[in-house]
């Protein structure tokens, strides 16, 4: 699933179409059941910006578009074609650039799915005290892994930055919140804002240390990483029981 530092990366490469009068087009049939494409064709876009895991576009007439991509949505920006390839969602035609949006099965005219996001991890600087407090109002005794990616207490972590942030604090996944101390929960938000920032700033994920390594050697100590499904939603947590240590489900070792 594409999470904040794809969707803030997604912004960035859209600035180009900013202050200029679109012409729009959905060719996706679901797509076009939103009206997007026929609400904003031939209106300015006036700005591009990103919160949490979704895509806030607004224009001229107080038109405001929110986009979330799910697990494969993907916005691309590309020199204008005047032509169109399948079924894009939407394309937003500018004088020389489109920017082209497949897959992204939630497009809406309105943006009331954010007043319930908590704190964005890429805000610049990040809230922590913020995010602190949710987390201290949050569930004791759901796993750290879980709650991370709660986006009513932080948004814009998913699975892959929730995996790599605690390889990289060397903090295990299945740690319950309420064993988790104030300083380790600072440390943890702070080192998922400061790695998913330099995603964004260089374009670019970092190489994977633990997400999508199961059964791999650890690149610090060389124990195979283990991977288990978390929670009702069972997203993958990977992790290095050597340099992560704590609690760890029950399973198999052929499975782990």
């Amino acid at each position: 699933m594409p999470e904040g530092d794809t969707l803030h990366r997604a912004a960035n490469a859209l600035q180009p179409l900013v202050g200029q009068q679109i012409t729009a087009i959905s060719l996706h049939p679901r797509a076009q059941a939103t009206r997007v494409a026929e609400t904003v064709d031939g209106h300015t876009l006036e700005s591009v910006t990103a919160r949490g895991k979704n895509l806030i576009l607004r224009f001229s007439g107080g038109i405001t578009v929110r986009s979330h991509l799910r697990m494969s949505g993907s916005w691309r920006l590309r020199p204008r074609t005047d032509t169109t390839i399948g079924s894009p969602w939407l394309i937003l035609r500018g004088d020389n650039w489109e920017g082209v949006l497949t897959g992204g099965p939630v497009l809406e005219l309105h943006t009331r799915a954010l007043a319930r996001l908590g704190p964005d991890i890429l805000a610049t600087p990040p809230d922590i005290d913020a995010m602190l407090a949710r987390l201290r109002g949050a569930d004791p005794t759901r796993t750290l892994g879980e709650t991370l990616q709660d986006q009513d207490l932080v948004a814009g972590i998913g699975n892959m930055w929730m995996a790599e942030t605690l390889w990289h604090t060397q903090t295990s996944p299945w740690h319950r919140l309420r064993d988790i101390d104030e300083p380790t929960r600072r440390l943890i938000l702070q080192t998922a804002a400061d790695r998913m920032r330099a995603a964004v700033d260089s374009g670019r994920e970092p190489r994977k240390q633990a997400h999508g390594r199961a059964g791999r050697p650890c690149a610090r100590c060389g124990t195979r990483i283990r991977s288990w499904g978390q929670g009702d939603a069972n997203r993958i947590a990977y992790w290095c029981p050597t340099c992560q240590p704590g609690p760890e489900p029950a399973v198999p070792p052929h499975l782990g």
